[in-house]
């Protein structure tokens, strides 16, 4: 059995020195066989897609139950980079990261729900996208609730 084990070994290269190498994502394992890089086929469409369209489309009537829910997402998702106020005082913008503008400012005071939408699912300036980790209704109860924050003066007074 050992003479076997052996004669077996013998014939092996165990130094994988005569091995392909193949990098991360860098294309089929074998010739013909899947690559990381092919992505779904053309067309297809994601089975869920069509309901996150249809909830991206048309912002919710805002009642308190929304505004408690964007609330809480906000306090989740939002505050650490522009704080509990919306006024760019986050806790990273503390500990170095870019103070993002305030809600109150000139540049966002106009901004619709929709906009404030838009900039969550695809991100704006330094903020990267959120469209991956919050659901379309989510970002609507955020949106509503910044538009609730844009109200509040300067004095870091949280709307109610």
């Amino acid at each position: 059995m050992t003479l076997l084990a052996l004669l077996t070994l013998a014939g092996c290269d165990l130094s994988m020195q005569k091995q392909a190498r193949h990098d991360p994502q860098s294309g089929a394992l074998w010739p013909g066989g899947p690559s990381a890089g092919d992505g779904a086929p053309p067309g297809s469409i994601a089975v869920d897609q069509p309901a996150i369209d249809a909830a991206s489309a048309r912002p919710p009537h805002v009642t308190p139950a929304l505004l408690a829910r964007g609330q809480d997402r906000y306090q989740i998702f939002c505050t650490p980079c522009h704080g509990a106020t919306g006024h760019g005082d986050g806790r990273v913008v503390q500990r170095g990261f870019p103070r993002p503008p305030s809600f109150a400012s000139p540049q966002f005071k106009g901004w619709t729900p929709r906009q404030t939408f838009a900039a969550i699912t695809r991100g704006y300036g330094d903020m990267y996208p959120f469209a991956d980790r919050i659901t379309p209704a989510d970002r609507w109860a955020i949106a509503a609730y910044v538009a609730a924050l844009k109200r509040v003066p300067e004095t870091g007074d949280k709307p109610s």
